[in-house]
């Protein structure tokens, strides 16, 4: 009896953030296209029940790696751990991310630090790996999530924010540049309001409360958009015509009177101190 080829491995997904909102949103996405799963978060929990949802509806393969990526060279043993048994990342998500509402000196040096690590130089470190990996696959997958403060000046509260998204905005269109013609498609997606535990985590949830309803977004709104720019190549998408309309303003008007206003709409969002 002849016997037939195996078939070839599913693509792998190395996703940050995706114990929850858009990291786990695009976890859902891309287990539906048929993608296996590296899963990264400091929640195991929450990473193994969606391990087992995703498994379960879509029979594809899921790994949990619970870990906090701020500690130096996180992102090193994150690839390793991925790579377990040959794997190649095919698809890397950076959606691992928070925010500090307080003034910059408010707060310990070391948490100002961790949100540097963790939002900038893992997501650049992971970057670095993976391209690696879709170089010798022939093409891949990268999707930065952004967001709209990447286009806002800087304001009292949430110091390092606007800049590390900058970054992430910066960093894919220069990826972009780099390996577009060996087959890369970066995306930065850079939403606005999106109903999440990001406000809930940061202590500002009673305050985002007050916000419209009409300029939220779902975290599966926000995949969904961020997907069909990527797929066409997109390197920049703001996902809702509101988002687009906010990003157009700020990078076109006077940086004087976008800053003014800036500033007069996020002084709720800037807390006291704690303690």
């Amino acid at each position: 009896m002849t016997q037939l080829p195996a078939a070839p491995p599913r693509p792998l997904a190395l996703v940050t953030g995706a114990s929850s909102g858009i990291g786990a949103a695009f976890a859902r996405e891309l287990a539906a296209r048929g993608h296996d799963l590296a899963l990264v978060a400091r929640r195991e929990d929450r990473l193994r029940a969606l391990a087992d949802e995703l498994a379960a509806t879509h029979g594809v393969e899921c790994r949990v790696i619970p870990t906090d990526l701020s500690p130096p060279g996180t992102e090193q043993a994150v690839l390793e751990a991925a790579r377990q048994g040959g794997r190649r990342i095919a698809v890397l998500v950076n959606a691992a991310g928070y925010s500090i509402p307080q003034s910059f000196a408010d707060v310990p040096w070391e948490a100002q630090r961790d949100f540097l690590m963790t939002l900038v130089v893992s997501a650049c470190g992971l970057a670095w790996g993976a391209i690696k990996d879709m170089e010798a696959l022939g093409g891949g997958r990268i999707i930065n999530v952004a967001s709209l403060a990447g286009f806002s000046p800087g304001v009292a509260g949430h110091s390092l924010y606007p800049g590390a998204k900058s970054l992430s905005i910066k960093l894919s269109q220069a990826l972009d540049a780099e390996y577009r013609d060996k087959g890369v498609r970066v995306t930065a997606t850079c939403p606005g309001f999106t109903q999440t535990e990001f406000a809930q985590a940061n202590g500002t949830d009673e305050i985002m409360a007050e916000a419209p309803r009409l300029l939220f977004l779902t975290p599966e709104q926000v995949v969904a958009a961020t997907m069909k720019a990527n797929d066409r190549g997109k390197v920049v998408v703001c996902p809702g015509w509101h988002s687009a309309l906010a990003a157009g303003l700020m990078q076109y008007l006077p940086q004087g009177l976008v800053r003014w206003a800036i500033m007069r709409g996020s002084a709720r969002y800037h807390l006291p101190a704690e303690g």
